[in-house]
C-alpha cells in the first residue's frame, strides 16, 4: 500500500474539528504561554528555568493534546473504524500526530519568544527540539492508547508532567542519592544539558551523544506505541 497524504490530511482535519469542539482540551494550549509570560517578566534567564517552560510546552501540548485526541477516539468508539479503514498504521500515526506537532511547534516558538530565549546555535537547538517533539508525541500516543477516555488521559498525564517538567528539581540530590543519577539519561535532562553546552559554545560534534539519547527514546516510545496499537487491533 502506497503512502497517501490525502488520508493523512483527512485524519488531521478530523482532529482539528474534535479539538476545536473540546474547549477543556484546547484551553491547555494557553497554559505554557501564560507560564512563559510570567517567567519572562521575572527575568529568570537561566537555561534550566527556560527549559522548564519549554518542557512544559512539550508535555502540555505534544503529550496531553495527543493523548486526549486518541483517548476521545476510543471513548467515542471511532478509533476502531479508523483501524479498519484503508489507512495504514503509518498514515494513521502521521495523521493523528500532524495537528499536535504543528501546535507544539507554534507554542514552543511563542514560549521561547516570551522567555526571551535565543540560543547561540539555532540549528542544533532546533534539531534537538524536533527530536524532543517526536518523543513527546510518542508518549502522548502511548498514553492515549492505554486510556479509555479524555478524563482518564487527564489523570494519566500527571506523572508525565511531574517527571518531564519538574524532574530537574532532583538534580541537587543526585550526589547524595546516586540512584537518582539514572534520571540524567531522561530526554528532558538531555535536552537541558545540550542547551547548556550550546550556550558554552559547543558544536554538533560535542552534543551528538545528547541527540543520540533523545533519538533512542523517541524510537523506543514509538515502537511501544505501535505494539499497543497492533494489540488493540487484534483485541
Amino acid at each position: 500500500m502506497t503512502f497517501s497524504m490525502k488520508r493523512v490530511m483527512t485524519i488531521m482535519q478530523k482532529d482539528y474539528k474534535d479539538l476545536s469542539r473540546n474547549l477543556y482540551v484546547s484551553m491547555t494550549l494557553f497554559i505554557p504561554l501564560i507560564m512563559a509570560a510570567i517567567f519572562g517578566r521575572l527575568d529568570s534567564g537561566t537555561v534550566d528555568a527556560q527549559y522548564m517552560i519549554i518542557n512544559m510546552a512539550f508535555i502540555m501540548v505534544a503529550t496531553y493534546i495527543q493523548s486526549s485526541l486518541i483517548a476521545e477516539e476510543k471513548e467515542k468508539n471511532t478509533l476502531r473504524g479508523l483501524m479498519l479503514s484503508p489507512a495504514s498504521t503509518f498514515e494513521i500515526f502521521c495523521g493523528k500526530s500532524l495537528l499536535t506537532f504543528i501546535s507544539t511547534a507554534v507554542i514552543v516558538f511563542l514560549s521561547s519568544m516570551l522567555i526571551d530565549y535565543h540560543p547561540k546555535n539555532m540549528l542544533i537547538v532546533t534539531a534537538a527540539l524536533f527530536l524532543s517533539a517526536i518523543f513527546y508525541l510518542g508518549v502522548g500516543t502511548w498514553i492515549g492508547l492505554l486510556t479509555k477516555s479524555v478524563m482518564e488521559a487527564s489523570v494519566a498525564i500527571v506523572p508525565a508532567i511531574l517527571i518531564f517538567t519538574f524532574g530537574s528539581l532532583v538534580i541537587p540530590f543526585i550526589e547524595k542519592y546516586p540512584i537518582l543519577g539514572i534520571v540524567e539519561y531522561m530526554p528532558n535532562f538531555q535536552l537541558i544539558d545540550l542547551a547548556r553546552q550550546v550556550e558554552a559554545g559547543a558544536g554538533m560534534v560535542d552534543v551528538w551523544p545528547n541527540m543520540g539519547i533523545i533519538l533512542v527514546w523517541a524510537i523506543a516510545i514509538h515502537v511501544l506505541s505501535v505494539y499497543v496499537y497492533k494489540k488493540s487491533m487484534m483485541d
